[in-house]
């Protein structure tokens, strides 16, 4: 059987975080040949340049694409470096002419990749489509991923639902339960201690962990939002983990506001432009309560059961667990769900919660599904729509 070359592209620490033990399930398959394209913020300093973690796990980097030259702060620089990723990513596959492009979730340079690849006519492999999440960018363009590509890997059984509800055959939609998930399964976790001595902080007294994104769909001042909420915390009594925001508009502007409130208070308080993924599901373990409005806070949280305060609307339609508490934006808001979240009765809630994404040996059954789809004798040809039957439309 001839070996087949599949490209994974990562732009940022939270996705490899989630395509790293599919990267190493598709490399035990001797019926594939895997090569990584990093781009995006693993390449910048100011996100840390986390190309490191690909490094340090093995990954078979083909390639680096830098695209953040017009630097992440404006809609009109995020529309500027999907361009540009566009064309970069197209001259990359044109000369590699790989046999498929393997993408996850929703980002906007992933929107280019998948752009660039459907263009070429190479097949393009979706993990994490059928989600809503109706307080950022990502909602349109997850969904634009989705009729681009050829292969769909949603989290859960809703999510799949949606897949074929678009359109999409449903031999070419497989449920698979979450990436994440299968990490916290699976992956031996840090004890307290070891994590303790890892970041350098005390976690002696109960502790909140921090991430908070710009809801870029909205239109709202994210340095406005963000010290809405970090009035609320200071107003408890726990030290706070913050996990820095990601190259979107608006992201800067709230890591330097984790810098100065840090600085005032650094016994309290520490900051990690990325704790990496060991320290920080280890992290969430531990925590007394996830913050922000991470998908990490909806999606992974509910298989650890920890109480999670959910922040307006960037994760507003996704699934959301007995683990959360939903709450606006003003500081009043939060307030009163970090008083929920905290309490005996909540927590003891959040501890019978079930994860909605346990789909078993996720990252395998990717793998596995890859080789049989690109052995397929339609596999490179045009998709057909597939119109559900009478009375299946809805999910």
């Amino acid at each position: 059987m001839e070996r087949k070359t599949v490209c994974i592209v990562t732009g940022t620490r939270a996705e490899w975080g989630l395509l790293r033990g599919v990267c190493r399930a598709m490399q035990e398959r001797e019926e594939l040949c895997v090569k990584v394209a990093v781009t995006g913020a693993h390449l910048s300093e100011a996100f840390g340049r986390t190309v490191h973690e690909v490094e340090r796990d093995g990954a078979p980097i083909d390639v680096r694409i830098p695209i953040l030259e017009y630097g992440t702060d404006s809609r009109e620089a995020m529309a500027k470096t999907t361009a540009l990723a566009m064309e970069r990513f197209t001259d990359y596959f044109s000369k590699t002419k790989p046999d498929a492009v393997l993408v996850l979730g929703d980002r906007y340079e992933i929107f280019a990749v998948g752009s660039a690849a459907a263009m070429l006519c190479i097949p393009v492999i979706h993990i994490s489509g059928g989600d809503v999440t109706y307080g950022a960018v990502d909602e349109w363009i997850r969904h634009s991923l989705t009729k681009m590509a050829a292969l769909h890997f949603p989290s859960c059984e809703v999510y799949a639902k949606r897949v074929i509800q678009m359109g999409e055959s449903p031999d070419r939609v497989f449920n698979v339960g979450g990436l994440g998930d299968e990490n916290l399964r699976k992956l031996p976790l840090m004890s307290k201690e070891t994590l303790e001595k890892s970041i350098e902080f005390s976690l002696a007294e109960p502790y909140l962990l921090v991430t908070y994104h710009p809801e870029t769909a909205s239109g709202n001042d994210a340095r406005a939002c963000f010290d809405a909420l970090a009035k609320a915390l200071l107003e408890t009594s726990c030290r706070i983990i913050f996990t820095k925001a990601n190259a979107d508009a608006g992201g800067r502007a709230i890591n330097e506001a984790i810098d100065e409130l840090c600085k005032r208070d650094p016994k309290r308080m520490i900051a990690f432009t990325s704790m990496g993924l060991l320290r920080y599901l280890s992290a969430m373990k531990y925590c007394a309560a996830v913050v922000g409005n991470s998908s990490s806070g909806v999606v992974e949280a509910p298989t650890l059961r920890v109480p999670v305060v959910n922040i307006g609307t960037r994760q507003a339609g996704r699934i959301l667990c007995e683990n959360v508490v939903s709450c606006g934006d003003s500081t009043e808001e939060i307030r009163r769900a970090l008083s929920t979240a905290l309490s005996p009765e909540f927590r003891q809630k959040a501890a019978g919660t079930k994860s909605p994404y346990d789909g078993g040996d996720t990252a395998k059954r990717i793998a596995q599904e890859t080789v049989r789809f690109l052995n397929r004798p339609d596999c490179g040809a045009p998709k057909v729509f597939y119109d559900m039957p009478t009375g299946e439309a809805k999910c």
